[in-house]
């Protein structure tokens, strides 16, 4: 991959539950280093787009390319070795296993020496954890839940990290948590693709947004336009 080429592209993609149309020809791209958000209302294809950029769906046409290459002709476990991991929504952490199993999960792959002081790093971002880490992950509040999805997606070093609507359901204070970690795992250089109700929150941190309608890709442009577009207030920030 040249320094042109970006990390991650989408090439009209269009992707089908049985008859329905949930993407509609879907062109977007991320650059290296980028924050990026994706907003939409609930149906709006945001979530079904993550699933075909991690490679648990598969296009009915089109292409998705990260690092370069395509998407489908890869495992999804071959992707998170590559560097690209989603937080989903949800969460999908394992209910039955301790904090500290559930984080190690997230360094599966990796064969190097330093896990444990990325588990370390974690407990350190996120002393709630550290406090319960011998705790069954099922019985963590929906907050600390969160807190751990995201310790678990960042112990597999990614490059790229998909966050689907990862301040759902949150109380306020937790919400802010959560941004704040969003906003320092960017600065450590990891290129960040960002579903999220919140939508002006979500365009207060990102570089640039896309907009999505139906499944339709309906606006995009910098953070600060789609922040001034009047289109954007009415539609997503109650103006």
């Amino acid at each position: 991959m040249n320094a042109a080429t970006p990390l991650l592209e989408l090439r009209d993609v269009r992707i089908a539950y049985g008859g329905i149309q949930a993407v509609k020809g879907l062109n977007l791209h991320l650059n290296a280093g980028e924050l990026v958000s994706l907003i939409g209302a609930n149906g709006a294809g945001k979530s079904t787009t993550l699933k075909a950029i991690c490679g648990l769906l598969a296009p009915s046409s089109g292409e998705v390319r990260y690092l370069g290459q395509a998407v489908h002709a890869q495992g999804p476990w071959e992707l998170v070795a590559q560097g690209l991991v989603m937080v989903p929504e949800g969460r999908g952490i394992f209910a039955r296993m301790s904090i500290d199993e559930n984080l190690r999960m997230g360094a599966y792959l990796r064969r190097d020496g330093e896990v444990e002081a990325d588990i370390a790093s974690v407990y350190q971002r996120f002393p709630r954890l550290k406090e319960r880490h011998r705790q069954l992950a099922g019985t963590l509040s929906g907050g600390e839940q969160q807190m751990l999805a995201m310790g678990r997606a960042l112990l597999a070093r990614p490059k790229l990290l998909l966050l689907d609507e990862p301040t759902m359901g949150l109380a306020p204070i937790i919400v802010d948590q959560i941004f704040e970690v969003v906003r320092d795992v960017h600065r450590q250089g990891v290129t960040v693709l960002l579903v999220e109700q919140n939508a002006q929150r979500a365009l207060e941190m990102a570089d640039r947004a896309y907009v999505l309608d139906s499944g339709e890709l309906v606006l995009q442009g910098t953070a600060r336009e789609l922040l001034n577009d009047a289109r954007v207030q009415a539609a997503y920030l109650g103006a």
